[in-house]
């Protein structure tokens, strides 16, 4: 190097290099030249924050499935404020006695135990005792002691945690003692779903790291995806800790966090180690170059994809509900520290490690390098017959969609929990004993100017089987409760049918609320909000496309592509999970409808992902078409060299999606098939089939774009040199 003062563009350039790298480049030389520095921010935000992890199961919040600014919350608000917490979130401890009259002999002493243990709890308000007619069955063999929330909902989730086993402790011989209720539903999923997620780990990984070596054909290359996604998950898990003590997030955000991240984290790895061994074994370039190249364009294609994904998920913010906002934030800000691992930590081991990534290796270990044979020939099958082979894809795809039509969603039900959890037994004791419909009890608040009036609705509202005397608020305020009993079971359609009637006929001062009225509201919500996010996820998922590629066409056709396989995917779920094809096979109880939140939060997961494997098709496309300008070159030149990392991506991903549907409660099973099938049929169906059919059909017209369209946007390329 000269000592003469280099010109400012002139500084960029690396004479190791050969060529001026792009910002994406620049970065991963900057990270390999500051080596110690990189690797010591990321042992300080992995250790730091790692300090935290191990809290995040006990510490994130269990509740949050609510409907903001809905009737139901208010109702929920006012019978806590006003009520002694005979509120939605209140626990239910059901005691029951087959061995004559709960309120005699051991069933009177365990009610009294009970009552002494729930009073000692300051989060507890008031405890009211089984009361005839009400609370106390007509045989008089099953009490219900209503335990008041004197905490918000997600304080209550954790009075669940601590308070079930300990009453359940009571239990005798002839006495059965267990809590049921909102707050007892979600303290036994939560405790469920955990468990379930653990065992998922465990499998998983080992899952995930035996077709990573198959795919790289060497140990070392094949456990670094794993390692930087376990960093990132580190990370992630103690942000979100910390982030607890300022904004409550659902426990829900780590849970799909892990599940998603480990996917998603493992295809970035992916394809920058294919990218960088690529480079070292088929173009032999220095480690600096290789790296520079590697960040120029698998980096570009990783980052690019890392914002499609944050952008949808974006989009589920739009729905006013703390629950679908926190997991939405939490994949977020894991997806976040993924990324950020991936194109920084990433290649600073890769340039430590340089040929010794292929240590271990075994016999196809050369099948790394850039170009596959195989899928080369397979871009060339598709070349000559497209017609055929895009008709065939086409045609499987709308099938499987086909189901769609009749989908039907709901909040969930209690199947969701095992049949031994405690808020389940606990459920079927009160609908045993009180009726189909008492474990979802609506509760009615009204001004006592309307008590009578409203009284007078429930009373002859066929929906209703009965409703309790009017409690007149013992703070003073000038609120009555009425708690009536529905006819049918809480997740029966009909309950909707009966509430809506309600607000209807009831006077305008009145709120409708309990536990089974939230799930309706939220629901309401949902169906509402559906439509707005995934029109939002399309138009900035079109637009990142448009300024990635340059090209709105292509861009188009990549963003429509990716509702076919979202689709399909809903159609096998409604067979699965509506119907209940295989429900033997995979351990669960259908309940009859998807649950209503998998539409939008499904969607936006699984465009994600489809995106994912769009930007990286189509970014090899278009730097081969910038680099020779020829549409077949673009086409099978794509395919030879992303297929391989894409086809292995996507395998990997739906071995991680399909262990997490193996076991656990019904949510998680939901996510896992619905999310695996849509990554099966994306991956091996639209991006290795149907849109390289699209980029053969449309030729030249894929890449075009208008002259003022191309001064808009800016100047994105995908070749390194």
């Amino acid at each position: 190097m000269t000592t003469t003062a280099a010109r400012p563009h002139e500084s960029q350039i690396d004479p190791d290099i050969g060529f001026r790298p792009g910002p994406l480049g620049l970065l991963g030389v900057w990270v390999i030249d500051h080596a110690r520095l990189t690797t010591a921010v990321w042992l300080l935000l992995i250790v730091g924050l790692g300090i935290f992890a191990p809290r995040v199961e006990s510490e994130l919040s269990g509740a949050g499935w609510q409907a903001n600014g809905s009737d139901s919350v208010t109702a929920r608000e006012l019978a806590q404020e006003h009520f002694g917490g005979n509120a939605s979130t209140a626990i239910q401890v059901v005691v029951h006695s087959t061995n004559g009259p709960v309120t005699e002999g051991a069933g009177k002493q365990v009610l009294a135990e009970a009552t002494a243990m729930l009073q000692q709890d300051l989060r507890i308000a008031d405890v009211v005792q089984p009361q005839r007619g009400a609370t106390l069955s007509q045989d008089g063999t099953t009490a219900v002691l209503l335990a008041g929330a004197a905490s918000d909902p997600n304080e209550m989730v954790r009075v669940a945690d601590d308070l079930k086993a300990p009453l359940q402790g009571l239990s005798t011989g002839g006495v059965q003692v267990n809590p049921t209720g909102a707050s007892l539903l979600w303290s036994d999923f939560n405790e469920a779903n955990l468990s379930a997620m653990m065992k998922s780990e465990m499998v998983s990984w080992p899952v995930t790291l035996a077709i990573l070596v198959l795919a790289f054909g060497a140990l070392v290359a094949a456990g670094l995806p794993l390692i930087l996604t376990l960093a990132g998950l580190v990370a992630s898990a103690g942000s979100l800790v910390l982030i607890n003590h300022l904004v409550p997030i659902s426990i829900w955000a780590m849970n799909f966090a892990m599940m998603f991240a480990l996917a998603l984290g493992i295809d970035y790895a992916l394809f920058i180690v294919a990218r960088f061994r690529a480079a070292r074994m088929g173009h032999h370039e220095s480690p600096r170059q290789a790296i520079a190249e590697t960040m120029d364009t698998a980096g570009k294609a990783v980052l690019l994809s890392g914002a499609t994904v944050l952008i949808s998920l974006s989009a589920v913010m739009l729905v006013p509900s703390p629950s679908f906002r926190s997991m939405a934030g939490g994949i977020m800000l894991a997806v976040v520290f993924v990324l950020a691992a991936t194109l920084t930590l990433l290649p600073v081991v890769l340039a430590k490690l340089d040929q010794r990534i292929n240590k271990l290796a075994l016999p196809w270990v050369h099948a790394g390098e850039h170009r596959s044979a195989k899928f080369a020939a397979w871009g060339e099958r598709l070349w000559k017959r497209p017609l055929l082979w895009g008709l065939a894809s086409l045609v499987v795809l709308l099938a499987l969609a086909a189901p769609i039509v009749g989908l039907k969603t709901a909040m969930p039900s209690i199947k969701v929990l095992p049949e031994t959890a405690s808020a389940r037994v606990g459920y079927d004791q009160v609908q045993a004993s009180f009726g189909a419909g008492a474990p979802g009890a609506l509760q009615v608040v009204v001004p006592q100017d309307d008590a009578d009036t409203a009284a007078a609705v429930l009373s002859s509202d066929s929906g209703i089987a009965g409703a309790m005397p009017a409690i007149v608020a013992a703070d003073g305020s000038s609120y009555v409760l009425i708690q009536a009993v529905p006819t049918v079971d809480p997740s029966d359609p009909a309950l909707g049918d009966t509430v809506n009637r309600l607000r209807a006929d009831l006077p305008s001062s009145a709120v409708v609320g309990g536990a089974a009225v939230e799930n309706l509201d939220l629901k309401a919500q949902l169906d509402a909000s559906t439509p707005l996010v995934i029109g939002v996820i399309l138009a900035l998922g079109f637009l990142l496309l448009l300024v990635a590629l340059q090209a709105p066409l292509i861009a188009l056709l990549g963003t429509l592509a990716s509702l076919l396989s979202t689709a399909a995917a809903f159609g096998v779920a409604r067979l699965v999970f509506q119907e209940g094809w295989g429900s033997g096979f995979m351990g669960f109880e259908p309940q009859g409808f998807l649950d209503a939140w998998a539409p939008v939060f499904f969607f936006a997961m699984i465009f994600a992902i489809a995106m994912d494997y769009t930007v990286f098709l189509l970014a090899s496309a278009k730097e081969h078409y910038e680099h020779s300008g020829d549409p077949k070159d673009a086409m099978v030149g794509s395919l030879a060299h992303s297929g391989r990392v894409i086809f292995a991506a996507g395998v990997v991903m739906v071995a991680v999606f399909f262990t997490f549907a193996l076991s656990g409660p019904l949510p998680p099973k939901e996510m896992g098939i619905v999310l695996g099938v849509a990554v099966l049929l994306d991956a091996f169906l639209v991006r290795l089939v149907l849109l390289p059919v699209l980029l053969r059909l449309t030729g030249r017209a894929a890449w075009w774009a208008p002259a003022w369209l191309t001064r808009v946007l800016p100047d994105i390329r995908f070749s390194h040199n």
